[in-house]
């Protein structure tokens, strides 16, 4: 066998079937696309399923690829076996309708022995089969010319996944020798067994049957080939090595970790689980957020958090107690960098948004550890079990995932009673439902609203004033044929202008009128069966069904949200410009008077990156480009290379807004005809709103102006203020006037220590002798919660071996602080000292052994603490 790098072995594979006529299929991203049943690419088919299923023909019938996958169902085991992984590469070679199980074999046998490619010796592979597959037998027993001793038959060898191409499978194992897994009763020392020896390297898979929707069988007309080879595994037998990670592809990872952590792999079993874990999950982390995945709540962002905090929590075993994960991004990289570039390409990015999650979570961890360990202490006192109650709290109020709580829990040989813990979390999200019903208008006229069935056609695209008719009015939840003045009624129309609330874009307001009465318009939003509903008060004259109106947009109002509108969509591709191609819309709010618009990022953006984004729109509305609105199939679309919004769901029709060539987006909203209709852009505020998401407040044309004179008369203000006479003086003078406040105010400090210094007199004076401690406890007077730390400071410097207690009235609060040599800790200890104390001056406090703090707010009762606390110490 010949000993080959994972490279070359995955360059090998793909060189030996496009020499017998396969194109490439290039590795897909592992986020799918088009494919909502997947959350990851999970399979070398998984792409290929347009091919398998008839909706696509394939240039060439022959395909080979290596296809990255990600599986998350064993995420438990990883670390603890050899061959679990949550990311991996399948090798793979298809068919589809072309050859069948004569030339699969073939193909593969020759792969496998030949001395050309992986030089395999022959007496050490054993096939499985299914028991009915005659034909897979003969072929592997006449043509290969196995013996029936090495064709093993096993009923579970049939490829089925539910509906849609099944069949028999064959299995090709490599016998390592009778040194692997000899001492281990549990084996079943068979290939097809669960055993150490006999590693199962390939799986030729006969699509030949359609699984129908009745569970019957019948034979597909088209019959497909799909294989899958594990590249690791692979490596692992070529390498001769035990398990998959002491392969080239997990090792250099491994031993970065070693310099980091001290500790040396292949030595301590406990040490070996975490440094395995860190190896898998890094590298499934940095090619997900290569291919668009970023860390986040729910979904596939997920499954990349619960990866990393797993990590980073096996990470402590080794002593890691810092963000480290990002460091190993650039190893991940150079290893897999032959066939996939794009780690490389992207590695500064996907190392900001892994520290920037470490940095997160280790603070997590200290708060939620420090709970936990309580928790565990009290079950194993008690019930053996850790209460679904508390830990909800723990992953509710802390941020603290569940999964990492059961494995702690058994680690400590305790259990999670999930069973609550899923109750809790269901009446959350019951909650969460509840107050998100109870905020949407109309629910008790539901069932009125899906009986009106009249048709209404939205003008508003072309026209802001539209003479129509009233089709049905809805008073008190019921359908009525008249109103009066006062009432405030819902209502559809035959055609309207007025835009209902969508796609982050506000509803029109206006009105409806005629010679005998007038409706204000407050809010359109969509009835079930897609009509425009507008809800307003009738403010003269009685209104009813069938009567002609005048429906009129407020026409300024609406032009400012055009301008806002289409700023979000100029906005989004700056984002993407400046900040990267990671930059998805989280959504968005279109108003008159602003804009606000959400976006996937993983840190706030400096100051430099929202004035790049700032000018970037400005430039394109300068530029004048002008704003093209079609409608098209969704696939022409994309071919022209419209933005999608991620997560949205489109229909075979879509609106395309062209403001080529900086923004072209689907979108259903109301647009300018030229970007300088929007006049001018101002941002006003980014912020975050949620683990990795951002948000930018901003302002167009009217308001944006508005915003800046404001702007300029707090800075004429300033300068009137401070008394310069021109622009350029303002900053130099409000500097100076910061460094002399800097330079009085330690003035002023120093005069206030000499001050308490000169009440105090000399302190050694009121050192007390207490139970063969030395002890200072005093008030003192200070003015603030930093002096009195000074003061301590001071104290401490002249007091070196003595345990000192201090306390101050600070405008009715009191401020605590306490110190003990280090040499005295084992006798008395500053928090216990804080602990003690702050109830009695109504408050608490605690810290380290050598220095603690504490407050309260019962001042009068300061005599009495420090009384209290020289008894304390007298009766240790």
């Amino acid at each position: 066998m010949k000993n080959l790098k994972a490279s070359e072995i995955r360059q090998n594979f793909i060189d030996y079937f496009v020499e017998k006529g396969h194109m490439v299929e290039p590795s897909a991203p592992l986020v799918p696309i088009d494919d909502d049943s997947l959350l990851w690419i999970n399979s070398g088919v998984a792409t290929l399923k347009k091919y398998f299923d008839g909706r696509e023909t394939p240039k060439k019938p022959r395909i080979v690829n290596s296809q990255k996958a990600i599986r998350t169902n064993d995420i438990e085991n990883v670390g603890f076996t050899a061959r679990h992984h949550t990311f991996f590469e399948m090798l793979g070679n298809f068919s589809i309708g072309d050859y069948f199980k004569q030339e699969a074999i073939e193909f593969a046998w020759e792969f496998l022995t030949s001395e050309q490619w992986m030089a395999m010796d022959p007496q050490r592979l054993y096939v499985t089969i299914h028991p009915e597959d005659v034909e897979a037998y003969r072929i592997w027993n006449e043509d290969i010319g196995l013996e029936e001793s090495r064709i093993i038959r096993i009923e579970g060898n049939f490829w089925d996944i539910g509906e849609g191409p099944s069949g028999p499978n064959t299995e090709i194992f490599y016998d390592r020798g009778d040194q692997f897994g000899q001492n281990d009763p549990k084996e079943e020392m068979y290939p097809g067994g669960e055993n150490e020896r006999y590693l199962e390297v390939w799986n030729l898979v006969f699509s030949e049957f359609n699984h129908n929707k009745d569970h019957t069988y019948t034979p597909l007309p088209n019959k497909n080939i799909d294989t899958g080879m594990g590249l690791e595994r692979m490596a692992s037998i070529a390498q001769n090595v035990r398990t998959n990670y002491e392969t080239d592809l997990f090792m250099p990872i491994i031993n970065e970790v070693e310099k980091v952590s001290n500790k040396k792999y292949l030595e301590n079993d406990a040490f070996d689980v975490a440094f395995k874990v860190i190896a898998d999950h890094i590298r499934t982390i940095a090619f997900a957020i290569a291919d668009g995945a970023l860390p986040a709540n729910e979904g596939r962002g997920y499954v990349l958090r619960r990866l990393l905090r797993r990590a980073v929590r096996f990470s402590q075993s080794l002593d890691i107690n810092e963000p480290f994960m990002y460091r190993l991004v650039d190893i991940v990289a150079d290893i897999m960098e032959p066939y996939y570039p794009n780690v490389k390409e992207k590695s500064d990015f996907i190392k900001r948004v892994i520290k920037s999650e470490e940095e997160r979570f280790h603070e997590t961890l200290e708060e939620g550890l420090a709970i936990l360990n309580n928790l565990v202490a009290k079950a194993k006192e008690e019930t053996k079990e850790i209460s679904g109650k508390d830990a909800f709290k723990l992953y509710d109020t802390y941020g603290f995932p569940v999964e990492l709580t059961e494995e702690i829990a058994t680690q400590e040989n305790l259990s999670v009673d999930m069973a609550t813990f899923d109750a809790e979390m269901q009446q959350q999200r019951d909650r969460a439902r509840q107050a998100r019903q109870n905020s949407q208008s109309m629910q008790v006229q539901s069932e009125v609203l899906k009986n009106i069935t009249t048709q209404s056609d939205f003008v508003g695209y072309d026209v802001m004033d539209q003479v129509t008719t009233i089709t049905d009015i809805i008073y008190n939840g019921e359908l009525v044929e008249e109103v009066e003045a006062g009432d405030s009624i819902h209502f559809v129309l035959k055609e309207t202008p007025f835009y209902a609330v969508s796609g982050g874009q506000v509803a029109d307001k206006g009105t409806i009128s005629n010679d005998n009465f007038e409706i204000t318009v407050s809010e359109v939003t969509k009835a079930p069966n897609g009509q425009n509903l507008h809800k307003g008060e009738v403010q003269f004259g009685n209104v009813n069904t069938g009567a002609e109106v005048s429906a009129s947009v407020n026409h300024t109002e609406r032009r400012a949200i055009e301008k806002n509108h289409s700023a979000t969509h100029l906005l989004h591709a700056a984002l993407k410009e400046v900040l990267g191609e990671h930059v998805n819309q989280a959504g968005s709010l279109v108003e008159p008077d602003r804009l606000r618009f959400d976006f996937s990022h993983f840190g706030p953006m400096t100051e430099d990156e929202i004035d790049k984004v700032e000018r970037r729109v400005n430039e394109e509305i300068w530029n004048s480009i002008e704003v093209n609105i079609q409608e098209m199939s969704i696939s022409d679309a994309k071919a022209l290379g419209a933005m999608a919004l991620f997560g949205e769901k489109y229909g075979d029709i879509v609106r395309v807004v062209n403001m080529a060539p900086f923004s072209i987006e689907l979108c259903g909203g109301i647009h300018v005809n030229n970007t300088s209709e929007i006049g001018l852009f101002k941002i006003v505020s980014e912020s975050g709103t949620g683990a990795g998401v951002r948000r930018i407040e901003a302002f167009t044309g009217k308001s944006a102006f508005l915003y800046l004179e404001s702007v300029q008369e707090k800075f004429n203000a300033i300068k009137s203020q401070v008394k310069v006479k021109s622009d350029d003086q303002v900053l130099d003078k409000v500097v100076q006037m910061q460094l002399d406040e800097k330079e009085l105010t330690k003035q002023l400090e120093q005069r206030n220590k000499e001050i308490t210094s000169l009440k105090m007199g000399d302190i050694t004076d009121q050192v007390e002798d207490i139970n063969g401690l030395k002890v200072l406890a005093t008030e003192v007077e200070v003015a603030n919660a930093k002096a009195i730390r000074e003061t301590m400071d001071d104290f401490k410097s002249k007091l070196q071996d003595t345990v000192i207690v201090l306390v101050s009235n600070i405008d009715g609060k009191v401020s605590l602080v306490a110190t003990v040599p280090q040499s005295l800790t084992d006798k008395v200890k500053a928090g216990d000292i804080i602990k003690n104390m702050a109830p009695i001056v109504g408050g608490k406090g605690g810290g380290r052994p050598d220095m603690a703090q504490g407050g309260g707010t019962e001042p009068e009762n300061i005599t009495e603490s420090l009384l209290f606390i020289k008894n304390y110490i007298k009766s240790l």
